[in-house]
């Protein structure tokens, strides 16, 4: 995300917004923010709210997502909201909305839902025995997460 310029928001359980400043790297030919960059900033914020009801020791990975393109993205930034509507233990569904911020004007610009399914933190690459060694803050969780040396 912070390729794109995004950064974390508000974040509850099951509930994570992420703001996306308006920027010539986000943007398409007319100059309005790109459905790619409204795309992926809503796919981020369901993965993230996802996580937040999940153990430390699960990531997630989109399974698909839908997502409607509402009405052109035109503003200051772009506030994309994922929202849990069912948890699982293996498949989770969150509702996706982009809104844009223009003036003090809210837009709904995208709207969308999507499926991710848990999986298990991977290993680091090339290791086949991994040992916490520390204790550090991942993503928008309120928990702790080992990290593996």
């Amino acid at each position: 995300m912070s390729t794109l310029g995004a950064r974390l928001g508000h974040t509850a359980p099951g509930e994570v917004h992420i703001h996306l400043p308006m920027s010539n790297a986000v943007t398409q030919q007319h100059g309005l923010f790109h459905g790619g960059a409204t795309s992926t900033i809503a796919d981020s914020a369901g993965g993230y709210a996802a996580l937040t009801l999940m153990d430390p020791a699960s990531e997630v990975l989109t399974v698909e997502y839908k997502i409607n393109l509402l009405a052109p993205a035109i503003g200051d930034e772009l506030e994309a909201i994922g929202t849990v509507i069912k948890p699982g233990r293996t498949l989770t569904i969150c509702r996706l909305d982009v809104y844009a911020h223009n003036g003090g004007q809210r837009t709904l610009v995208a709207a969308g839902q999507q499926t991710l399914i848990r999986v298990d933190a991977p290993l680091p690459h090339g290791s086949s025995d991994a040992r916490p060694v520390a204790c550090v803050a991942h993503g928008p969780r309120s928990t702790l997460r080992p990290r593996l040396q």
